[in-house]
């Protein structure tokens, strides 16, 4: 019986442990890798992202990696600011030699892509940068834990969008509306 409770416990740690090494997330704070700590150096990212514009990013591979044949491939994800995810993509990537760029025009209302660089090794051997987590780029109006931000932020809408309707406007168009209907009914 002592087993039992033994496997219990330790298959609730294991379960557990995944949401103690989260990292915490600080809106508009973007996520990047450390120079030291990856086989590859940013040579340009858009950053904020801005909903429904191309959003792209190129690196380049160290010399070392590439002259041992090193492959890379980049995933990206995009989450909104309802607080979802969307399912990670493998990207097409167009890679010149050492360098490998790709793009892709994230969805309104977003609050940040995350994304990611595997390297396969010639040994078959595969690393993900960073390990267990994402890189980050905050767009340009992000919620996060309740608070809007960001430059396209509008605190007037406790949101995104820097239109704010028009005071009046709907009154006007049912006035509108209502006076073209009297003009065109048929009286008697």
């Amino acid at each position: 019986m002592r087993f039992g409770h033994l496997a219990c416990f330790l298959i609730s740690l294991m379960l557990l442990s995944p949401l103690s090494s989260a990292r915490e997330l600080v809106g508009g704070q973007d996520e990047n890798p450390s120079p030291e700590d990856v086989p590859f150096t940013i040579v340009a990212r858009d950053t904020p992202s801005i909903d429904g514009e191309t959003w792209a990013i190129t690196i380049e591979m160290n010399e070392e990696e590439h002259a041992n044949g090193t492959v890379f491939e980049i995933t990206t994800q995009i989450c909104t600011n309802d607080g979802v995810c969307d399912p990670p993509v493998l990207m097409d990537m167009t890679v010149d030699e050492r360098t490998h760029a790709i793009d892709l025009k994230p969805k309104d209302d977003h609050t940040y892509i995350n994304w990611r660089v595997k390297a396969t090794y010639e040994d078959g051997n595969s690393t993900n940068f960073p390990q267990g987590s994402w890189y980050t780029t905050w767009s340009s109006c992000w919620q996060n834990d309740g608070a809007y931000g960001g430059v396209d932020a509008n605190a007037e809408k406790d949101g995104c969008g820097s239109q704010q309707p028009i005071p009046g406007f709907g009154a006007l168009v049912a006035i509108s509306g209502l006076v073209m209907a009297a003009a065109f009914t048929r009286r008697d």
